[in-house]
């Protein structure tokens, strides 16, 4: 999915670089999701269903384009 690229690109640009490696584990993990929950998760249809993944999706989309 594009949009999904797009959002994920924007952390790995912006904030991939700079990240712990716990940080960088989470991103790994958010991967592996499912792209239909990935994108309801970031158009707010549905929260996360971890701490981790709420904070990093609230984080990429925060990110300016």
């Amino acid at each position: 999915m594009r949009e999904l690229d797009q959002l994920l690109a924007r952390w790995l640009d912006q904030a991939y670089p700079g990240a712990d490696v716990t940080q960088r584990a989470v991103f790994v993990k958010l991967l592996a999701c499912e792209d239909d929950q990935l994108w309801r998760w970031f158009i707010n249809r549905e929260t996360p269903d971890t701490q981790e993944f709420d904070e990093l999706v609230g984080y990429i989309l925060t990110l300016p384009p």
